[in-house]
């Protein structure tokens, strides 16, 4: 049980440590872009809260006490990046 719990803590750290350097690396972005959203895709932005967590984390790392930008998944998953890039084949 106790072995559990750690690998718990260890985890949540985990975690917690890469959702602060996520919003550190967006951070640039919004610093030099100013974007109204950003869209994160791939398997490990399916994590339960992540969006919420980044941009709370946000804050500490842009030049502006407030940000506006907007942090969502991509509206169809996994298959997001697949999908744009069919579109823009098809635009050409």
């Amino acid at each position: 049980m106790a072995g559990q719990a750690l690998q718990i803590r260890q985890a949540q750290q985990t975690l917690d440590l890469y959702t602060s350097q996520l919003a550190g690396a967006l951070a640039t972005v919004i610093n030099l872009l100013d974007p109204e959203v950003i869209v994160l895709g791939g398997g490990v932005s399916n994590v339960q809260g992540l969006c919420e967590g980044v941009h709370q984390s946000l804050a500490q790392h842009v030049f502006n006490n407030q940000v506006d930008t907007r942090i969502v998944t991509a509206k169809h998953g996994d298959s997001s990046g697949v999908r744009g890039a069919a579109w823009l084949s098809q635009q050409a």
